[in-house]
């Protein structure tokens, strides 16, 4: 029995991975769906998907010599779509290679 025709449909967090993967080239990369926390939220009970609002942590070598604010830029425009379509928030903690490593 093959799986012609079936329809393969992504979580959010597996959307957003995939996406920050592909391009920022994360080398490490959380995410944690935390809209349960959020659950009497206006923007939560608006939407009929419950994945709307996420924990980043993320490690990509494109935050090189880059600003806090300016990382943040690249996480926001990689999921531009996400955020048309239901993402309410993200928590976004966007470290260098470098940075991730003086950590250790």
């Amino acid at each position: 029995m093959g799986s012609r025709g079936a329809t393969v449909v992504l979580s959010r967090a597996n959307r957003i991975k995939a996406k920050l993967q592909s391009v920022l080239e994360a080398t490490a990369l959380e995410i944690d769906d935390v809209s349960y926390q959020h659950s009497g939220h206006a923007a939560v009970r608006e939407t009929s998907e419950g994945e709307t609002h996420f924990n980043v942590k993320i490690v990509s070598p494109k935050f090189e010599g880059q600003s806090l604010v300016k990382r943040h830029r690249l996480v926001y425009d990689a999921l531009a779509d996400e955020l048309q379509s239901g993402l309410h928030a993200l928590s976004i903690v966007a470290k260098s290679p470098q940075e991730a490593a003086a950590k250790k």
